[in-house]
């Protein structure tokens, strides 16, 4: 006589994801394979993620990838491996968008205010100072910071408000009279003629005045055709509208001229 081997057919009639154990002659075991649970003749897989997770961050998501087998990957606003994640602050990278003159603070996963420090004003994104300070971040206005810095003429620092018509940075560059105007010691004389005081004039103001009186005392006139500013006849305004703490600046393509 030989002894019946139990498993010889079909498996012993376990599971296709279990082993078939000889034990006895005539009888056998089931037993799961490895990642799989159950009888031996009913086999499932393992869901290791049903589990703490899967070994996965509390905040990551945990994906099962075979039996008893699983990938953590860090949910969204989050770096790391999956088993180790860490919140990412939005405003750790270049202020979160923010302006360089604002606070950035994280709010949401994915969110962030941007708020203007004190002194400043804007939506966040874009924070100006007072309109001294402004002329000297913008180049089409730059030039005419220069020329206030080199006769010390600090009007405009003050609490304001004013309105400035600043020619173009090409235009002071350009215009042979400046040289003149510098060595004869008027230039500050011009370049007052240029400042508004007690006033914060936008484009749409200007367009409802005929004459404004500059700090150098004398009155700039204003006329508005063919959907433009002309100061004096002459000068048009070019850019508008550039706000800051204490007043607004608008560039002009002439020099006023006293």
């Amino acid at each position: 006589c030989s002894a019946i081997d139990a498993c010889e057919s079909s498996n012993g009639g376990c599971s296709a994801k279990a082993e078939c154990r000889r034990t006895t002659p005539g009888n056998r075991a089931c037993v799961c394979n490895a990642g799989y649970t159950g009888d031996g003749i009913v086999c499932i897989e393992i869901n290791p993620c049903l589990v703490n997770n899967g070994g996965c961050d509390r905040n990551a998501e945990c994906t099962q990838t075979g039996p008893n087998q699983a990938a953590c990957n860090c949910l969204k606003g989050y770096s790391g491996d999956g088993k180790t994640c860490t919140y990412i602050s939005l405003c750790s990278q270049n202020n979160g968008g923010c302006s360089e003159f604002a606070i950035c603070n994280d709010t949401e996963l994915t969110e962030r205010t941007c708020t203007c420090k004190p002194n400043y004003i804007g939506d966040g994104f874009k924070c100006r100072g007072n309109i001294f300070q402004e002329l000297l971040r913008n180049s089409n206005t730059s030039r005419f910071y220069f020329h206030l810095e080199a006769l010390s003429i600090r009007d405009i620092a003050g609490p304001g408000p004013f309105t400035l018509f600043v020619p173009h940075t090409d235009v002071l560059n350009s215009d042979p009279r400046v040289k003149d105007w510098t060595a004869k010691g008027v230039m500050a004389q011009v370049l007052r003629y240029h400042m508004v005081g007690c006033a914060n004039l936008l484009y749409k103001d200007l367009t409802a005045i005929t004459n404004i009186t500059s700090l150098h005392g004398d009155l700039i006139h204003i006329s508005y055709s063919q959907n433009s500013l002309v100061l004096n006849n002459q000068a048009e305004i070019m850019l508008s509208d550039a706000v800051g703490t204490n007043g607004v600046i608008h560039v002009i393509n002439q020099i006023l001229v006293p």
